[in-house]
C-alpha cells in the first residue's frame, strides 16, 4: 500500500502564487510516474500536470507557463509550484501515484485551492 498526504493548499488572489506538495510513504519502490490532478465542482478530475521516475513532465496545456511539477526522489515528494494562478484554477488537487509492479493507482485525499478574481 502506498499513502499520499497533501498539503499547501489554500485561497489565493489571482495572480498569486502556491506550492502543494505530496509526500508519499508505505510500499513505494514500484512507484514511477507521480501527478496531480484536479477536480472542479461539476466537472470530472483532469491532469494537471505529471513526472516520471527519470524526470520527464506532462503538462496541461491550460497550465504550460505557469505550473511547475518537480519531484525530491530522496524525500519521495512531489511538488507542484503554481503561479499567476487564475480563479479558473479554482478546485480541488490530487495526488496521484502510479506503481508499475502492482499496476495500482494511488490518490491523496485532495486539497482546495481557490482564487479569487
Amino acid at each position: 500500500q502506498v499513502q499520499l498526504v497533501e498539503s499547501g493548499g489554500g485561497a489565493v488572489q489571482a495572480g498569486g502564487s502556491l506550492r502543494l506538495s505530496c509526500a508519499a510513504s508505505g510500499i513505494i519502490f514500484g512507484i514511477n510516474a507521480m501527478g496531480w490532478y484536479h477536480q472542479a465542482p461539476g466537472k470530472q478530475r483532469e491532469l494537471v500536470a505529471a513526472i516520471t521516475g527519470g524526470g520527464s513532465t506532462n503538462y496541461a496545456d491550460s497550465v504550460k507557463g505557469r505550473f511547475t511539477i518537480s519531484r525530491d526522489n530522496a524525500r519521495d515528494t512531489v511538488y507542484l509550484q503554481m503561479n499567476s494562478l487564475k480563479p479558473e484554477d479554482t478546485a480541488v488537487y490530487y495526488c496521484n501515484a502510479d506503481d508499475r509492479l502492482s499496476h495500482l493507482s494511488y490518490w491523496g485525499q485532495g486539497t482546495q485551492v481557490t482564487v479569487s478574481s
